[in-house]
């Protein structure tokens, strides 16, 4: 990033605080019972979110990692573009102002300002420069040491039109009995070349990048399914998609409960 900007070689830091920042939509038709679910596989271990920018020159360090983590069945890998760079010379073509503000609510949830590029959050708690692979693992062992962190068994497939989401009940060792479902629509591999800013010139592949981001529903800490029309995530490009259960809500979100990835096609 340009000097004003950088906090160190690995990380980029916006100049101001946003305070007006839109709201994640929530509405979404589903069908939704109670069902009985038999106890799973072992799940992933780890959700990892990069945020991210175009117009950030030390971010592609850190869309590589994310590549590379994306190719690990044990990580659910998830690639957020932010736009508060996009008046650096590029708008970000797969900015979302809904990563912002997610962004910045995990920063108010742990009570600090470090909102940043390249920012990982690993399980929904720990936040690492996206570009330090050792701290990332280091992170994913940490958050596993909270016994509610991807406790919950959760699984996805896909069914002629639509997807069956559905997620275990709450464990008698683990006593977290709420959260959101939340599905993510995913296009696997997204080369962009740059035209201009700090990135001009180059291109760069954008992993597991989310497409659309809906709440499917309330997890109280019974099991539950959810059955999902593929027309709420079908979209050009989209190849993929991602279930996760989180404690807290979209405005206060903690720590993840569980979660579970497909392909599409």
């Amino acid at each position: 990033m340009a000097p004003a900007h950088v906090v160190s070689r690995f990380r980029c830091s916006p100049m101001m605080t946003h305070g007006c920042l839109s709201r994640l939509s929530g509405a979404l038709g589903v069908c939704v019972f109670v069902a009985i679910i038999r106890p799973a596989e072992a799940g992933p271990r780890a959700v990892v979110e990069l945020f991210t920018s175009q117009g950030c020159s030390s971010c592609p360090a850190a869309d590589k990692i994310l590549g590379d983590l994306s190719r690990d069945p044990s990580i659910v890998a998830l690639s957020m573009p932010i736009d508060y760079w996009d008046y650096l010379g590029w708008k970000d073509t797969l900015a979302d102002n809904r990563f912002t503000a997610r962004q910045k609510a995990y920063s108010q949830m742990r009570g600090d300002r470090d909102v940043y590029t390249p920012q990982v959050i690993v399980n929904g708690s720990a936040h690492v420069i996206g570009s330090d692979r050792a701290a990332i693992d280091n992170a994913v062992r940490d958050t596993k040491k909270n016994d509610d962190v991807m406790s919950v068994p959760v699984s996805m497939a896909v069914s002629g039109r639509q997807l069956n989401v559905s997620v275990a009940s709450a464990s008698a060792n683990h006593p977290s009995d709420h959260g959101e479902v939340w599905i993510c629509a995913i296009s696997k591999a997204v080369p962009i070349a740059i035209g201009r800013g700090e990135n001009g010139g180059r291109e760069v592949t954008y992993h597991n990048v989310v497409r659309s981001w809906l709440k499917v529903g309330d997890w109280t800490g019974k099991a539950g399914t959810w059955a999902v029309p593929m027309e709420n995530i079908a979209q050009d490009g989209v190849d993929a998609a991602v279930v996760y259960v989180q404690d807290g809500n979209r405005d206060r979100p903690g720590p993840m409960l569980g979660a579970a990835y497909t392909s599409l096609h």
